[in-house]
């Protein structure tokens, strides 16, 4: 166990998505201020946010791709936020934090059953859907159809490029390892396959105040293909993916260091695949399966205020 002076919160992070396969980039932020906190001991308030405050700033800073991880790290200070002045005395108000801090972990490693079962009405016997890259959620909810003798068939994209290994190819071996009967595709074969497709799903690394979603590359090109095939397409994500961002295109996201697109006479220089997330507008998404239900676009920003400001 690290001691107050040689904690690290990037390293903590890191040895939660490590240790843990299956936890989600928000859920591990949470978990990593949850420590800070219980191996800090702040003494008062206003030494608790300002440690949030640093510990944020630097996650946020030094993983790239940031986006997921920092939907974590603002429902968390907003948890706090909301609960350090329900009580009159600090130690109280610490140990209180604490306690709800775990279940609020609690509450949202639970959240992928709970979509698995909302979403369960979409996919029906003999469907072909169609999948993006490697998501968790997506993976629980299909395999979950499985588990309730729902007979259907799934395309998967190899999702390149990928800084995680093959996303696609890990979807599709951990769909096949289920029984579940699959057809691994190029990116560039989904607008040869769609005619057969009866819907596609994909998960969001963050959803944006407009009900858009951020999501692994090639997300954007396979919602406006499916808008054009009148093929529905339904983005399943945990409500503490939902960040406070208004992208309107591609541009808005943010851009690792150093990956601006270039043109060059370099024969030697290849692909640029330092971009591995795009925007997608809510205008392709038929509906957002979550663990607070089925939600259409407009009422993200809704649960976004809720969260916020209730």
């Amino acid at each position: 166990m690290s001691t107050s002076s040689d904690f690290n919160i990037t390293e903590t992070y890191l040895k939660f998505l490590e240790d843990d396969p299956e936890i989600t980039m928000p859920v591990a932020a949470i978990e990593a201020l949850v420590t800070m906190l219980r191996i800090k001991q702040p003494s008062t308030s206003s030494e608790l946010m300002n440690l949030l405050s640093d510990a944020t700033g630097q996650l946020k800073t030094s993983i790239p791709n940031a986006i997921s991880l920092s939907a974590g790290c603002d429902l968390f200070t907003r948890f706090v936020l909301r609960n350090t002045h329900m009580y009159s005395h600090w130690e109280q108000c610490r140990t209180h934090l604490m306690e709800n801090g775990e279940l609020f972990l609690q509450r949202a490693k639970e959240s992928r059953n709970l979509i698995a079962k909302f979403g369960l009405q979409f996919i029906k016997d003999d469907d072909i859907v169609l999948v993006h890259s490697y998501s968790r959620v997506v993976l629980s909810l299909l395999v979950h159809a499985k588990s309730k003798f729902i007979r259907f068939r799934v395309f998967v994209t190899e999702a390149r490029p990928d800084d995680n290994g093959n996303n696609g190819l890990k979807m599709a071996d951990a769909l096949k390892e289920e029984g579940i009967p699959v057809c691994l595709i190029h990116d560039s074969q989904v607008g040869y396959v769609l005619n057969k497709v009866d819907k596609v799903f994909m998960g969001a690394e963050g959803v944006s105040e407009s009900g858009g979603i951020i999501n692994h590359i090639g997300s954007y090109q396979i919602g406006v293909l499916a808008k054009n095939a009148n093929k529905p397409l339904y983005v399943v994500s945990e409500s503490h993916k939902f960040v406070r961002m208004f992208p309107l295109a591609q541009d808005d996201l943010p851009i690792p260091e150093g990956s601006a697109l270039k043109f060059t006479t370099d024969t030697k220089e290849r692909f640029n695949d330092m971009h591995h997330v795009d925007f997608t507008p809510h205008q392709y998404i038929t509906a957002l399966i979550s663990d607070l239900g089925v939600l259409t676009s407009s009422a993200v920003s809704e649960e976004l205020i809720k969260m916020w400001y209730d």
